[in-house]
């Protein structure tokens, strides 16, 4: 029994380095990490987008349905075409409950360097009067520094 809890230890110490750093943010962190080129991942779902709008330049990938399902394999297949493995995400959803659950399933999977969860998700964003677009507008993708 003791062999099997030292293996499982050394296991997990040996995998540490493949994991991403999970590092809680809030609204104005966020703010300066989408200024500066860090990938924000909207991973509410479209209704929520249209209610409350995007924030300018977020990726809109849906990470659980309205019925609280999710596809880990397909989101993270979709997640690596949107973003560049090795540089850092920023993941939100409305309260930041979500995007800390994604975070963490990010925790688990390679390649990703630092994965930012948005504490107090859009709900904080847009209390503090920070820009928010359309999800429907050219302006939801154009990125931080682009001409749109």
């Amino acid at each position: 029994m003791l062999k099997h809890v030292i293996a499982c230890m050394l296991l997990c110490f040996c995998t540490l380095g493949v994991h991403a750093k999970v590092v809680n943010v809030d609204s104005a962190e966020l703010f300066f990490l989408a200024a500066s080129g860090v990938a924000v991942i909207d991973i509410r779902t479209a209704p929520e987008w249209r209610e409350t709008g995007v924030i300018p330049g977020s990726k809109l990938l849906t990470f659980f349905d309205e019925k609280g399902r999710f596809d880990a394999k397909v989101w993270l297949k979709q997640l690596k075409s949107l973003t560049n493995l090795g540089q850092p995400v920023a993941l939100i959803s409305r309260s930041g409950n979500r995007s800390y659950m994604a975070a963490q399933f990010l925790n688990q999977q390679t390649g990703y360097e630092t994965v930012y969860n948005a504490q107090g998700g859009m709900k904080a964003w847009s209390q503090e009067g920070r820009p928010v677009v359309p999800s429907n507008s050219p302006m939801a993708t154009c990125t931080a520094g682009a001409l749109c």
